[in-house]
């Protein structure tokens, strides 16, 4: 079979399926199983597939006609022009998270801590674009942290600390203090309809209670426990638009107060 046949074929199976990308993602997985570039692919329409390239592809193409996040299926995902391995246990990095680094790099602190680190996409960027910032990275699971320890070691190594903890639990008070805070917490209300792409992604970085906004109680809450000396100087958080009224009073109510606003983030002071 030729490649422009694949390709075709593959197509109109995810045209047939619902995928709005169909073409580009065709092309992406051709790239991932060939080990040839799009300009080469394209050049070349009449370059054969061998039995077991047609294979692989098209087990890749039937996850992908399942819905399956590309970036599961070809395991990375670009996020500020650096490529992350990504597993079913993280949640893919996202452009809109992208404001939080140009946030922060404004601020220009000295200490950073990246509250449910995920991937480490945040942490990294950030340590490897405000290389005097000391960045510490925690999270729930061990498996997210596994994901973010092994993008630490192709990235940035030794930038990087990690640490197992419900939110601010495990930091200590030395440690929070005059930190600026990286939150992209779940922040989907749980009766929120999301696409079948997400529906693949771990519910528990995704669903926060009825509202969406139960981790950014919590957190604020343990804010509330620890003493003034404390404080951090800073936190960033990610939620939708629609929630930042209610986030910015739940903010508000802890004494914390709205310093900048740009899209899905909001910064506190």
């Amino acid at each position: 079979m030729r490649s422009s046949d694949w390709l075709q074929q593959a197509q109109q199976k995810l045209e047939q399926a619902g995928v709005d990308s169909a073409r580009l993602d065709s092309l992406i997985l051709l790239e991932h199983a060939s080990g040839k570039n799009r300009a080469h692919i394209l050049a070349s329409p009449d370059s054969p597939l061998t039995e077991e390239q047609i294979a692989a592809l098209n087990d890749l193409l039937g996850r992908r006609a399942n819905h399956e996040p590309m970036s599961y299926i070809i395991g990375y995902q670009e996020f500020y022009g650096r490529r992350f391995a990504v597993n079913n246990q993280v949640l893919v990095p996202r452009p809109e998270s992208e404001i939080i680094i140009e946030m922060a790099a404004k601020l220009q602190p000295k200490k950073v801590i990246d509250i449910g680190t995920g991937s480490g996409a945040l942490a990294i960027t950030a340590a490897l674009e405000l290389p005097n910032a000391n960045v510490l990275a925690v999270d729930i699971d061990p498996a997210c942290l596994t994901a973010t320890k092994e993008n630490v070691q192709v990235l940035a190594p030794g930038r990087v600390q990690t640490k197992e903890s419900n939110l601010l639990q495990a930091i200590s008070d030395q440690e929070l203090a005059a930190a600026t805070l990286l939150c992209n917490l779940p922040y989907v209300p749980d009766d929120l309809q999301i696409n079948r792409a997400a529906r693949h992604e771990p519910q528990l970085a995704l669903f926060a209670g009825p509202d969406g906004l139960d981790l950014y109680r919590e957190l604020f809450m343990q804010l509330a426990e620890r003493p003034p000396k404390a404080r951090p100087s800073h936190i960033l958080c990610e939620s939708l638009p629609s929630q930042h009224a209610d986030l910015n009073k739940l903010a508000s109510d802890h004494g914390w107060q709205l310093k900048a606003e740009q899209d899905f983030i909001q910064c506190f002071i």
